[in-house]
């Protein structure tokens, strides 16, 4: 078994309406295709299709108030509810007090323990690395994850060998970090690349922030192109997914992209989306953000062998 997880910054689901929802205005025909014909919003908060699985996740874990990405995260990639245990939603980065649960828990150390192998396949710019140097420790909750488990963060130099996933997923910002120009590709390639990288490791993690970016900026145009670019990838990656023995699953930290109405996140739920082999069972234990690591640990520990 190997999951590839796809971690979407701030997509939520919402009402079925164009004028402030970017969903029922782009142009997606390869997540409508694994949905036949619709996209996850209050209408269709669960589906089950040929291929994939949808199921809605509460991302608001019990506590009043926004949901924040430093919160959600921990939530999502550790198991354990960030925001209950410190009282209240908080980001974008983790609060001190969730550093040693991100130390102690975060996936990646949790699989690298059971002797997976796991891989964070996006490539990191200059500007990053330099930032660390620096000493800065405003980190993301996956970021901070990959230190804390020895996990490398990848470069140019493993994007030019598509070795890597740029987070744009063309390559078009990197000259905007201080790197030098690098040719871009279509999305569909970048997200056959990410497949291939996937295929080699029992755990693969992408993560796609622009999402979030362009819910804050109320911007539908900018909101579409983000979206689009995001199906464009979804395309190659279905293209070379080989569904027997492997998972794909679609996770977010808090809602906003969905509701343009607001520059401030959501209090929505966000979707999951499961492809491949025991897919069911899979979205079925997924109730809230919490849930995700632990199933994910089942799954590649085998335990889901032994279900129904």
């Amino acid at each position: 078994m190997r999951i590839l997880l796809l971690f979407l910054d701030g997509v939520g689901i919402g009402k079925p309406l164009p004028d402030v929802n970017p969903f029922f205005r782009a142009h997606l025909p390869h997540l409508r295709s694994l949905m036949e014909g619709e996209v996850p919003s209050t209408r269709c908060k669960r589906l089950t299709t040929t291929r994939a699985t949808l199921v809605p996740v509460n991302a608001t874990l019990g506590i009043p108030g926004l949901p924040q990405s430093g919160t959600g995260q921990t939530a999502i990639f550790t198991g354990v509810n960030a925001s209950r245990m410190i009282g209240r939603h908080f980001g974008p980065h983790p609060t001190t007090t969730l550093r040693p649960v991100i130390e102690e828990k975060n996936i990646f150390r949790q699989l690298k323990e059971r002797g997976k192998s796991v891989c964070f396949v996006n490539a990191f710019p200059k500007q990053f690395f330099d930032y660390l140097e620096a000493g800065n420790r405003r980190l993301s909750v996956t970021t901070l994850s990959c230190r804390y488990a020895g996990v490398p963060l990848l470069r140019l130099d493993s994007l030019r060998q598509n070795r890597a996933v740029s987070a744009d997923i063309t390559r078009e910002r990197w000259p905007e970090r201080g790197d030098p120009p690098i040719p871009t590709i279509e999305p569909e390639e970048a997200g056959r690349h990410c497949w291939s990288l996937a295929r080699n490791h029992d755990f693969t993690l992408f993560e796609y922030w622009l999402t979030d970016h362009a819910g804050h900026s109320k911007d539908m145009d900018s909101s579409v192109e983000v979206l689009e670019r995001l199906d464009g990838f979804l395309g190659g990656l279905l293209e070379a997914f080989e569904p027997e023995g492997s998972l794909i699953v679609l996770i977010s930290d808090h809602g906003n992209i969905e509701d343009l109405s607001t520059k401030s996140h959501t209090r929505n739920q966000v979707p999951c989306i499961v492809l491949g082999q025991r897919r069911h069972e899979f979205a079925s234990r997924i109730k809230n953000l919490s849930h995700i690591t632990p199933t994910i640990l089942r799954f590649l520990d085998g335990s889901w062998e032994t279900t129904s």
